[in-house]
């Protein structure tokens, strides 16, 4: 099943109306507001929406942190970064401007042992 990402009302509203198979995920700032009268419009037009408040993302090697961390964020969700590799072997310096970027996104960075069902993969 397909997943179309909404990234505002008006393109989700069109996405939904359209009776597209899939599903609608709505990503954008006041998409808490809209998610039950969205939700409500998909069930009468056959069309899943779902909306999520945070991202669960496995990340596999501290390139990928760095990678994943000083991109542009393209989502508004809160990010909880389960760090699949040994924190210790960043540089402390390293560390302290992963941790004020990730701070400044709004997401955590996590070992890896606490994740228990990832929504995203960075490799």
């Amino acid at each position: 099943m397909s997943i179309y990402v909404a990234r505002n009302r008006a393109s989700a509203i069109e996405h939904i109306s359209s009776r597209a198979e899939g599903e609608v995920d709505l990503d954008y700032e006041t998409a808490w507001e809209d998610a039950l009268e969205l939700g409500r419009l998909g069930q009468r037009c056959g069309v899943v929406v779902q909306f999520r408040t945070t991202e669960h993302i496995s990340v596999e090697s501290a390139d990928a942190l760095a990678r994943g961390l000083r991109g542009e964020k393209l989502t508004f969700r809160q990010r909880y970064l389960y760090c699949r590799f040994d924190l210790t072997a960043l540089s402390e310096d390293c560390l302290c401007e992963l941790e004020a970027l990730a701070i400044g996104h709004g997401d955590y960075i996590l070992p890896g042992h606490l994740l228990q069902e990832a929504t995203l993969i960075w490799d």
